[in-house]
């Protein structure tokens, strides 16, 4: 064990330190960085799974479509999926978990469950729009959609304006869970936020890191990430598993059929709520920088919030949440690998986006940085509020609150990455993304300073 000293204002605290958090004190003094292993749960979790196939307790499901399309048509005791449309994403994906995404036992069963329950709720879905016509008889009102690439700070902007009760937004169950049991009546105690608090708990066991890349709850504001994955569609996919095959796939095809389907479940969400409401939604998730054709097919009348952040910052993030959920799925996590598929994968995102937006008018888009947000948000938001022609001021109390807890909960967590650990190097980031930063004064973060001094006293300190 070793004490450090650490003054504060009128006070001088003494740290005792085991050897995890002197080295972790360290690292952050220094700048060190090394990529964080995973949860020893992960293995023990992967035991139980292997011992339980092998007793026959708990068989294996095999990734083949035609059989999960088979169980979850006797689970349901349904056979009507709607457009049959996602079978083919899901057939491409499925067939590249098994040659690609070495899946460990963990991965296995996520994967098996996920489809089966996107399966499920396709059923229960097309049961729901048969017997409770109105739900697709109300026209949704044109949406306000935040547009940015993985790690850019559409996650602030989203739950800001989610603050505004003017809009509407969807909550973590029902993105998880976008459709209810057939059972459920409007007004009655719902199961799924019990059930997406339930994941979000076994996530964070697996991989507690995951809670401080992406902080949220059964009730937070979330995107629509689950309403796209309803379709095995997105980019979501590749952030869970290896399956470079399926990406290049989906780049290839034309996204509509998925956004319609999205379209169909947020009038089903709203249905759920008992509501007829005439807001319009709030939403975002970065797949839509893949696919701004197909969504503003969907909703061509829909206003775009653009956000931009430096791409070094959004491809190191980007990095380190794919690794801290790949991990879990998989015992060959490759950080190399990582680190090329999603440069690319970022540089596709950017290239779209700006070969689209050019053809969206201008007097449905507005653009804003991820550092105005950090140095001004109130300024950024009032700017964002004129270009929707509403009032900031009632919203305005709410918004404050939101900063208010989102910077308590960051005090203490702070989501560390580095370029280097993913075989990257801030000048090939750079001069992938040279006309992007260009085109919107993106500049570079500056160079980590390091005090060499005090690291040596620190060092000394706790050694």
């Amino acid at each position: 064990m070793g004490l450090v000293a650490s003054r504060l204002p009128g006070r001088k605290i003494l740290f005792e330190l085991n050897n995890s958090s002197r080295h972790a004190l360290i690292a952050i003094m220094t700048g060190e960085f090394s990529l964080p292993t995973r949860s020893p749960l992960v293995a023990v979790a992967n035991r139980i799974l292997t011992g339980l196939d092998a007793c026959s307790i708990m068989p294996q499901v095999q990734l083949d479509v035609q059989e999960l399309c088979s169980i979850a048509r006797e689970q349901t005791e349904l056979d009507d999926f709607g457009d049959p449309w996602f079978l083919e994403p899901l057939e491409v994906l499925v067939e590249a978990l098994k040659a690609e995404a070495a899946l460990n036992p963990i991965g296995h069963f996520a994967a098996t469950g996920q489809f089966l329950k996107v399966m499920r709720e396709r059923l229960w879905a097309q049961q729901w729009f048969k017997r409770e016509r109105e739900i697709l008889a109300e026209p949704l009102v044109p949406p306000v959609i935040v547009v940015g690439p993985m790690r850019s700070g559409t996650t602030r902007l989203h739950r800001l304006l989610a603050a505004d009760d003017r809009f509407e937004h969807l909550r973590f169950f029902e993105t998880v869970c976008p459709v209810p049991r057939p059972d459920y009546r409007p007004g009655r105690k719902d199961p799924r936020p019990r059930q997406a608090g339930r994941l979000l708990k076994t996530v964070h066991h697996l991989n507690p890191r995951t809670a401080v890349i992406h902080p949220t709850g059964p009730y937070e504001p979330e995107e629509e990430l689950g309403l796209l994955v309803a379709s095995a569609w997105g980019m979501k996919h590749e952030a869970q598993w290896r399956v470079p095959s399926y990406g290049r796939w989906a780049e290839g095809e034309d996204a509509t059929p998925a956004y319609q389907h999205m379209a169909r479940l947020l009038r089903l969400v709203r249905w759920a709520r008992g509501s007829r409401s005439r807001k319009p939604w709030v939403l975002k998730t970065p797949q839509h920088m893949l696919d701004l054709p197909a969504l503003m097919r969907v909703f061509p009348e829909a206003r775009l919030i653009f956000i931009h952040r430096d791409p070094e910052r959004v491809v190191g993030s980007s990095c380190s949440l794919v690794w801290n959920q790949m991990t879990i799925h998989s015992d060959e996590a490759d950080p190399q690998w990582i680190g090329r598929h999603w440069l690319e994968k970022t540089g596709l995102q950017i290239d779209r986006m700006q070969a689209a937006r050019s053809r969206i008018h201008p007097s449905q888009r507005i653009d804003v940085h991820y550092r105005e947000m950090d140095n001004d948000w109130e300024g950024v938001m009032e700017r964002v509020y004129r270009f929707l022609d509403i009032e900031i001021a009632p919203a305005l109390p709410r918004m404050r609150r939101y900063v208010r807890k989102a910077r308590s909960q960051h005090r203490w967590q702070h989501h560390r990455y580095d370029l280097s650990a993913f075989g990257l190097e801030r000048s090939a980031v750079r001069a992938r993304f040279e006309h992007y930063v260009g085109a919107f004064d993106l500049a570079p973060p500056p160079e980590r300073r390091h005090y060499a001094s005090v690291q040596e006293k620190l060092r000394e300190a706790i050694a």
